[in-house]
């Protein structure tokens, strides 16, 4: 630099300046690209809310399970839309579908499938149940006895059958969306603690308020001879779906938030309101489906808004409230936001 040349004041403050931008623009960019899965999540949302008015809540719980390798269980009175939100979520999706009624009278070989004798060879050939294919909706699961809901066992966890001594390994993505009526209702079982554990979450589908409940007679009023579903776009196949579910597994998670989930799930164990604690697997759960939100979201990484989404469908219906609490009419969910609201926020 010229001796007689004047330095200029505000040149630092511009290198500054476009040094701390450089810095921001890196700090905040993203590490995965999550805008396809984004966009993805939107379409789905679009596709099934041609036909559902409302349930966005549950409608969000059951795209977050298939991206968390998940499974769900739907519980609501008859008539609210269960049955139909899950055959929609899978109508738009281009992957094998099938669709089991479960009935007092249904044994596990009508599910997993049976050795039939073939005259031809003399030989004993395995003939696939309908669990072999990727989506699996299980209607009415609590009508059937434990005998065939423990056939689901197996497959819910390991993603396979063994039949006669023999392994067979089922495509993925796989999912059960499953539905049940409450408890309450005439001629249903209730599933085994062991059996509800399998289900990432449980959602609980309420009735719609007035403004959706004349959306819905609205809409079924202009169908006249139409089918509702027939106008359903399938968006995703089977490879971009198992592709999306890998990306879910990198999000990024700080310690202090893998201790939260700790904290809330020891807190289950010790909380003299309740009488079964939360397991292992709920921690896991929760940390999946904390994942799987965080990335509906567009961020590559979780915070502690998603893993409090995340506690109550995952927890509730994997702890048992004590007799007395329970006689009082207190509920799981209600002791579970006691443990999120005392348990201390990360920050």
């Amino acid at each position: 630099m010229d001796e007689n040349t004047t330095p200029d004041p505000h040149q630092n403050d511009v290198t500054n300046t476009s040094e701390t931008t450089a810095t921001n623009n890196l700090q905040f960019q993203s590490r995965l690209d999550l805008s396809e899965l984004h966009q993805s999540v939107q379409n789905i949302k679009a596709e099934v809310s041609k036909v559902i008015v409302g349930q966005t809540d549950m409608v969000d719980m059951l795209i977050a399970a298939l991206l968390a390798k998940g499974h769900a269980l739907i519980e609501g009175v008859p008539g609210v839309a269960k049955t139909v939100t899950a055959k929609l979520l899978a109508k738009s999706l281009s992957v094998g579908f099938s669709r089991i009624q479960f009935t007092p009278d249904l044994m596990p070989s009508d599910i997993l499938g049976t050795s039939v004798f073939n005259l031809k060879n003399t030989e004993f050939e395995f003939k696939k149940g309908p669990i072999f294919s990727n989506m699996i909706l299980i209607d009415e699961i609590n009508r059937a006895p434990a005998k065939t809901q423990a056939a689901l066992f197996e497959v819910m966890e390991e993603q396979q059958i063994t039949i006669d001594g023999n392994k067979f390994k089922l495509d993925a993505p796989f999912m059960v969306l499953a539905t049940q009526n409450p408890v309450e209702q005439e001629g249903t079982y209730r599933l085994p603690e062991a059996q509800l554990d399998r289900f990432l979450f449980k959602i609980d589908v309420d009735y719609p308020n007035l403004e959706e409940e004349i959306e819905i007679i609205s809409r079924e009023h202009a169908l006249k001879d139409k089918i509702k579903t027939e106008e359903i776009t399938s968006f995703l196949t089977a490879e971009q779906i198992v592709n999306y579910q890998n990306l879910v597994t990198q999000i990024l998670v700080e310690e202090h938030l893998i201790k939260y989930i700790a904290q809330l799930i020891v807190a289950t164990r010790s909380n003299q309101f309740l009488y079964l604690g939360a397991s292992p697997r709920a921690s896991i759960a929760i940390l999946k489906a904390s994942k799987a939100f965080a990335a509906m979201s567009g961020r590559d990484f979780v915070t502690p808004e998603d893993i409090k989404r995340a506690a109550i469908p995952v927890l509730h219906h994997r702890v048992i409230v004590t007799p007395e609490r329970e006689m009082e009419g207190v509920s799981s969910k209600q002791i579970i936001n006691q443990i999120i609201e005392t348990v201390e926020i990360p920050r």
